[in-house]
């Protein structure tokens, strides 16, 4: 693909995750359902963290069409590839499936009814439906490249460990759970759930390379 629709594409995402950034930021003051900002705000959701690191890697790669194909290798232009298949493709990809996947089973354990009151659906699309036709458009416009499989996945295991710690300083220093569905486990239940995100989020790693690879091959080696 020529640079100017990929460049159209990435600009067109990063202003798109800019808005819903900045219309969330604006409910701050608001009046709110009970709980939903207490203790570190938005800042304690996956969901509001993976719009500003959605934001960051559009962002990033708006600028990157910016340079020369010749400083194809310099660090500016790496960071895109890094962010998307370590970070941006699993982890907006999970809170995808994962949030779908319980609000069917009972919406009241991850996002609460009252919620509706306060962000209207279209918000809610915007944070867990849209993530993932962006990414597979991402895949098509622009495949990436992907590091040592051991050194993201490690990477990846970090990130998932520093979020469980978040959760529990939250929960022991306000007395809530980030997600309703948290407070129905016990000690080993939790465990075992984060255990089971992890592995999530590992099989949709492997998906997003397999894509990757698969469009590459798709589109041959002149595809820049």
């Amino acid at each position: 693909m020529t640079p100017r629709p990929k460049g159209v594409y990435h600009i067109s995402a990063f202003s798109w995750y800019a808005f819903v950034v900045m219309t969330l930021a604006a409910k701050d003051g608001e009046e709110l359902p009970p709980g939903i900002f207490v203790y570190g705000g938005p800042w304690k959701y996956l969901t509001f963290l993976n719009l500003l690191l959605q934001m960051l890697f559009f962002g990033l790669a708006a600028v990157s069409d910016l340079q020369d194909e010749k400083n194809s290798n310099n660090t500016l232009n790496r960071c895109p590839d890094l962010i998307f298949s370590v970070f941006a493709f699993p982890v907006g990809m999970f809170v995808v499936v994962l949030f779908w996947a319980i609000f069917a089973y009972d919406r009241e354990l991850v996002y609460p009814a009252t919620i509706d009151t306060f962000l209207p659906p279209w918000i809610n699309h915007a944070m867990h439906t849209f993530v993932l036709p962006l990414l597979l458009g991402e895949i098509l416009v622009q495949p990436h490249a992907y590091p040592q499989t051991k050194n993201a996945l490690a990477t990846l295991g970090l990130v998932g460990i520093g979020y469980l710690f978040w959760i529990l300083w939250v929960y022991f220093s306000a007395g809530i759970w980030v997600y309703p569905l948290l407070g129905h486990f016990s000690a080993v239940g939790l465990l075992g759930f984060f255990c089971f995100n992890m592995s999530v989020v590992t099989l949709l790693y492997l998906l997003g390379d397999k894509l990757n690879s698969s469009m590459k091959n798709l589109q041959g080696p002149d595809h820049s």
